[in-house]
């Protein structure tokens, strides 16, 4: 008899059980018509988050030039 210890087990990694385990609970709690709007809220996040990151780094960049 195999038995899973926290020892076997690598912490931190998501399987493709856990992924599919994941979207039926999703599925479950917010229902078919209303991911696509989670999706796109999420998507607008993620490109803003991309573009203050950009911007933050660009910042730097000039102000490193500006230095030197």
């Amino acid at each position: 008899m195999t038995t899973l210890s926290i020892e076997t087990m690598e912490a931190g990694f998501i399987g493709m059980p856990q992924v599919i385990l994941i979207a039926v609970i999703v599925l479950l709690l917010f229902g078919g018509k209303k991911i696509p709007q989670l999706m796109k809220g999420l998507g607008q996040g993620v490109k803003e988050f991309k573009d203050a990151s950009n911007s933050s780094e660009k910042e730097n960049t000039n102000e490193e030039e500006n230095k030197a």
